[in-house]
């Protein structure tokens, strides 16, 4: 398995992997536009060239960023591909200055493995004033906001 930076031929079958989770809402859709749009921030697991997992990491600002759109094909799952998506996104956190590394989830467990924290949402008003204030589950968001403080976890991680 190989985890690397996402290029353009890749957008297609990373879409369809999103989308497969996203019609299950479990994960928020993503337009191929905004796919296109955000390549330099996507990470992707391959064997033998197939995309078997994806994951993102948006900065929120100065001090905080998020893991987004974190999937892993279901053929795939228990062979620590999601786990080290994250630890790519961390290094990655990390080695940009981020501070504060996010996920708004329904997958806590896997999170907490990863160092992660529950938070209150109202801990993250970047997010929300950036991004949930034009998310459809604004008003019934179901999902658990978690954090990870970057300069406690990078060495334990990496």
């Amino acid at each position: 398995m190989e985890i690397c930076n996402a290029v353009i031929n890749d957008v297609k079958e990373i879409y369809g992997l999103i989308d497969t989770y996203a019609k299950q809402q479990v994960v928020l859709p993503r337009s191929l536009s905004s796919l296109y749009y955000d390549l330099q921030c996507l990470y992707v697991a391959k064997v033998d060239r197939k995309i078997v997992g994806v994951g993102a990491l948006h900065i929120l600002g100065p001090t905080i960023a998020e893991v987004r759109s974190l999937v892993v094909n279901q053929d795939y799952f228990g062979m620590g591909i999601g786990r080290k998506l994250v630890e790519r996104i961390i290094s990655e956190a990390s080695r940009l200055g981020v501070g504060k590394l996010i996920s708004l989830t329904y997958q806590i467990e896997f999170f907490e493995k990863c160092g992660f924290q529950i938070v209150a949402k109202e801990m993250l008003p970047e997010k929300v004033w950036k991004d949930c204030i034009n998310c459809p589950k604004i008003k019934h968001c179901d999902e658990i906001a978690m954090e990870i403080h970057l300069a406690r976890q990078t060495e334990m991680v990496l």
